[in-house]
């Protein structure tokens, strides 16, 4: 029998299914909808393992609602802005747009060789301006309805490139791509106002029951609502305070100094004439602004000699110092450390020799005996050293002084949020263009909407460092769009996870003359089950939802959480290899010599095997996936990322697991293809009654229809594959002469519908194969046999002297004397008993039997 060759099938199969037009979505229909997306890829040039994954995966779920009688929405688009185009045309002496377009061909392609059901007539690219260009209108939209602001603020400024950093593009204070030490500086940027919508993203939280639950914590500490004290401590000497805020107030009484930050307003003007405390901000400016930095940077102060007076003990005076760890867009940029319950005050306070007073101490521990030397006392117990708080619990202690903060009028109750607003402005050329003309009469002055799209120019030059937008001789300049007179357009563009917080929106009409189709946004959304990488648990996902709320704000759309469903699938990964030189080496070079040593195909170097790491370019333990769909085909490549661990897992690819996919693609070609010479014809009825071996077979096969069913629709889909590897070992197991010819063409039929989703081209070909002529792709999915479900018999262990002796095959809830008959007269059980004296005979229903001997 000939062997299955995905190369003539796949290419077949797909084209079919693209000139039958079957994975188009119609945005009116009476089926119910359903909308499957993944996370839009950057279009880098080249797809990986990690993309088969996480598109196999939705994949699966598009054939396996479409069979069910579900509209489906499967779309595909590129969040196609950013630096790696710019980095490239600088590098290669290229455009940005033709490189982004060259990388989303050469992946459009790739991503078809694994034959995705996706609807490509609603392809979107984000450097489109067509896409941007309504990106543009609803910018406008958010600046009118208040969503929208320009101020001054604090940045990562990378003074090589000449541009802003994200807090994550900051690696070891440096900036990621050009090497320099970081500064922060103060520019004017713009922000979309997510602060408004905190507490309504934080309580969504609660109703996104289909989200993983370490996604939702992630983003409630990320937006970081806290319930605290907000007051001024007094400057001693002086008329002026120095508000700050705590979530601790219950540690007042431990305090041992007053912390600014390096922006502080009262740090500035003492630095106007201390070229020291100059000097020290400086350094500060220097640091990162993310939480990792702080949390890694050692941390530095200096007294800046002032006091200020405790507000319950007029003798007790805390130094004032402008410390590192301190940001000013957090509360009021000013602390008061306690050192024994903050592992940051602490490190502080043994740094500059101050004051650590316990004032928290566990239940269980005399206060007399309780001290704190190189660790922070952070858990529960009861308040000491702190007059009318003794003896009360941290919550009660909380309580205690806010109340009395309020009565006495030196404080409030106040709720902060760790979430600052979003700071959208980038100082690069390939991003969306911000539609606002700086005017000096005028002030900001928005690009009129009949003149949108305000596209980039493509005459541009990488010569410089910084925007190449500030660098172009005249796109920049212009005239006011009010008062006529010249102008300068916004050279910043916006951050690209703008792109990427409304695409899912757009493809649910991305030919609309409007940002939005409301009747089309309102038919497809919420996104049914979106999958994607947990790395974008923070800041994409938080972003989508912020912005579906505005635009809802705005009229746009009518609902908040764009996402009902979350999977986070897992990363792919491979063993790492070094040759004797110290360079990675890629797994298609490494070979194994005849005493089981490694070595290099093309050099004979020897090789040692390292870690099993995420696949990498950086340590070349990648595996190409043309490579793989050339040798074994996509739908081998597709069954092993399915079927080798839980998909919410990291998957460990080898050779011998991607050798034992392709066996069982063959195994399944020669058990369907090499039946169909002696099978009856297709819709022969079964008619009653069937053999026992007959009976048995529909049995199992209809348990697989409804245990792989419920495995795609819970999403456990490596349990799925094992469920069809079971059932093939079933089908080629039994008897055929003794099956009845229309249940064993059932059997075959119901195997290829139920792999179908995983593996489709071998599907289509198997099912050709089987005498059908329409596309299996548009079949609807098998419907188990509720009869077929419930077993007849049950498989008894029989157990002497609490050893197990046998097994029976008894009819299901059969009467304990019918059981124990059979039980005794197993030869097995006999034997075991040995002449003695059967004392008692123990039935457990349809489980086991307990002889006492």
């Amino acid at each position: 029998m000939s062997r299955y060759n995905p190369r003539a099938t796949e290419m077949k199969w797909q084209r079919q299914w693209d000139e039958a037009g079957i994975f188009r979505a119609e945005n009116t229909s009476t089926k119910p909808k359903y909308y499957v997306l993944e996370m839009f890829p950057y279009p880098s040039g080249r797809i990986h393992m990690g993309h088969v994954r996480n598109y196999t995966i939705g994949d699966v779920l598009t054939r396996f609602y479409m069979a069910r009688g579900f509209n489906v929405l499967h779309p595909m688009g590129w969040d196609a802005f950013g630096m790696p185009a710019e980095n490239a045309a600088m590098e290669k002496g290229t455009h940005p747009a033709d490189w982004t377009y060259d990388n989303i061909a050469a992946m459009r392609t790739q991503l078809k060789q694994v034959g995705l059901a996706i609807d490509w007539s609603r392809e979107i690219a984000t450097c489109d301006p067509d896409y941007y260009g309504h990106e543009q209108a609803l910018f406008l939209d958010f600046l009118e309805a208040g969503l929208v602001y320009r101020r001054e603020s604090w940045v990562n400024w990378d003074p090589v490139d000449n541009t802003v950093l994200a807090n994550e593009q900051v690696i070891d204070g440096c900036g990621w791509r050009s090497g320099a030490p970081v500064e922060r500086r103060k520019l004017s940027q713009w922000f979309l106002k997510i602060t408004e919508f905190a507490d309504d993203l934080l309580d969504g939280l609660k109703l996104l029951e289909r989200w993983p639950e370490k996604v939702r914590l992630m983003q409630e500490n990320w937006i970081g609502r806290s319930e605290g004290l907000r007051f001024t401590f007094q400057i001693t000497g002086h008329d002026e305070g120095i508000e700050v805020y705590t979530t601790r107030p219950d540690t007042i009484f431990g305090a041992s100094f007053c912390a600014i930050a390096a922006d502080h307003p009262l740090a500035a003007r003492l630095a106007e004439d201390n070229a020291e405390l100059t000097a020290f901000i400086a350094e500060c400016r220097r640091m990162g602004t993310s939480q990792e930095a702080l949390e890694k940077a050692e941390k530095k102060g200096f007294n800046t000699g002032l006091t200020v007076r405790h507000p319950f003990d007029d003798t007790l005076e805390l130094p004032v110092y402008v410390a590192n760890f301190v940001l000013m867009d957090y509360g009021t940029g000013a602390v008061f450390g306690c050192p024994a319950h903050d592992q940051r005050d602490l490190d502080f306070a043994r740094k500059y020799d101050l004051r650590v007073q316990p004032v928290v101490v566990p239940q269980d521990v005399p206060v007399a005996d309780f001290s704190v030397e190189e660790d922070a006392y952070v858990g529960p117990g009861r308040l000491a050293h702190s007059d009318f708080l003794d003896g009360l619990s941290v919550e009660e202690a909380k309580t205690r002084v806010i109340d009395r903060a309020e009565a006495e009028g030196w404080g409030k109750r106040s709720i902060t949020f760790r979430l600052r607003d979003w700071g959208v402005s980038r100082q690069r050329y390939w991003g969306t263009p911000i539609p606002i003309v700086h005017c000096e009469s005028c002030g900001t002055v928005p690009v009129p909407r009949e003149q949108l799209p305000l596209t980039l120019p493509e005459d541009i030059s990488f010569d410089k460092p910084g925007n190449p937008l500030d660098h172009h001789p005249d796109w920049k300049h212009t005239s006011c769009p009010s008062c006529k007179k010249p102008a300068l357009r916004e050279t910043d563009t916006l951050d690209t996870f703008v792109d990427s917080s409304w695409y899912f929106i757009r493809f649910t009409a991305p030919d609309s003359s409007q940002p939005i189709d409301m009747d089309a946004s309102n038919y497809w959304l919420p996104v049914d089950q979106y999958t994607g990488g947990v790395e974008h648990a923070i800041l994409h996902l938080l972003y989508a939802r912020f912005f579906t709320r505005a635009l809802q704000h705005c009229g746009h759309v009518s609902l908040k959480e764009p996402f009902d469903g979350l999977f986070t699938q897992g990363m792919v990964n491979h063993m790492t290899y070094r040759d004797e030189d110290g360079k990675w080496v890629f797994p298609s070079l490494v070979r194994e010599r005849d005493n089981g040593a490694l070595m290099r195909s093309d050099t004979g170097a020897a090789v040692e095997a390292g870690r099993v790491e995420k696949m990498s370019k950086s340590k070349r333990n990648v595996v190409d996936p043309d490579d793989i769909i050339d040798q074994y085909g996509a739908d081998t490549a597709r069954w092993f990322v399915l079927s080798d661990s839980p998909p919410e897992r990291d998957l460990v690819w080898t050779e011998t697991g991607i050798e034992g996919a392709w066996r069982f693609t063959q195994r399944l070609w020669r058990l369907v293809s090499g039946a169909q010479g002696s099978l009856v014809a297709p819709g022969t009825a079964i008619a009653d009654p069937v053999s026992e071996d007959s009976l048995a077979l529909r049995r199992v096969v209809h348990k697989a229809i409804a245990g792989v069913t419920a495995d795609i629709e819970g999403l456990h889909l490596n349990r799925a594959v094992a469920r069809l590897y079971e059932l093939a070992n079933a089908i080629g197991g039994c008897d055929v002469p003794e099956i009845n010819p229309a249940v064993y063409r059932e059997a075959l039929e119901i195997l290829v519908r139920l792999v179908s989703p995983m593996m489709p081209h071998l599907a289509e070909e198997l099912w050709q194969s089987l005498g059908h002529k329409t596309l299996l792709a548009g079949a609807d999915w098998p419907q188990a046999d509720a009869a077929m479900l419930v077993d007849d018999t049950v498989t008894m262990g029989v157990q002497v002297g609490g050893k197990l002796r046998d097994t029976i095959v008894v009819a299901k809830d059969a009467p304990r004397e019918d059981v124990e008959t059979v039980a005794l007269a197993s030869d097995k059980v006999m034997r075991a008993i040995d002449g003695k004296t059967v004392r008692k005979v123990v039935v457990v229903p349809n489980r086991i039997v307990n002889i006492v001997v």
